[in-house]
């Protein structure tokens, strides 16, 4: 028979776990609360995208499209510190099969590269195909990367029938593209997780119909 005594010692160390336990979901709590905030910070949003069927200047589909966000000052600070930073825009366009898998009939990226040049203290947004556009300040740069305007992602001839079509588009920060101690960090720092969810296109009525 346990004796007061052993009661006693078994209570205060019940409650000695009890309260251990307590103390340790709380600071769980704490440290992941920071971490969530800045996660939600990072989302990005489609406000809106459309396809356009368009003739000029040639015959095609071409993406309109304006995204919502907030780069953490963690990328800004990288940048300005002369670390490139990469912004890609990712868009898919298939044909939904209900015998078979989908059919995807294109997908193109577009990169945008941003730097800081310390001599002239102006931010430079690059991307392949065109020449490197200068910017006083980082907000001004990070406007252009929001807005899609006129971007031709697929030949006119995959629209001709709308049946089961389906377009979809995303941005992302591309942390491959960082250096080597950058991309090990982006694994566990919220500061660098910037992408959308892949968000539906709506595909304008062609003009000749």
């Amino acid at each position: 028979m346990l004796t007061q005594i052993d009661r006693a010692v078994r209570a205060g160390a019940a409650a000695r776990r009890t309260c251990l336990a307590a103390l340790l979901a709380s600071g769980l709590a704490l440290a992941l609360a920071p971490a969530r905030h800045a996660w939600a910070e990072q989302q990005v949003s489609v406000q809106s995208a459309e396809l356009e069927v368009r003739d000029d200047p040639e015959p095609g589909l071409y993406l309109n499209a304006q995204f919502a966000f907030e780069p953490s000052p963690a990328i800004e600070e990288a940048v300005t510190h002369g670390i490139p930073v990469y912004f890609a825009i990712d868009f898919e366009l298939v044909r939904t099969r209900w015998y078979w898998f989908d059919k995807r009939l294109a997908s193109e990226t577009r990169v945008y590269r941003l730097s800081y040049s310390p001599l002239t203290r102006q931010f430079r947004l690059s991307r392949q195909g065109a020449l490197p556009q200068p910017f006083d300040t980082f907000e001004e740069a990070m406007a252009n990367v929001r807005t899609v305007r006129g971007w031709k992602v697929a030949d006119r001839a995959v629209a001709q029938s709308r049946d089961h079509l389906v377009s979809r588009v995303r941005l992302r920060l591309d942390t491959t593209m960082l250096p080597k101690p950058f991309q090990v960090d982006s694994l566990t720092n919220h500061d660098w997780a910037l992408a959308s969810a892949w968000e539906p296109v709506k595909i304008a009525a062609d003009p000749q119909h």
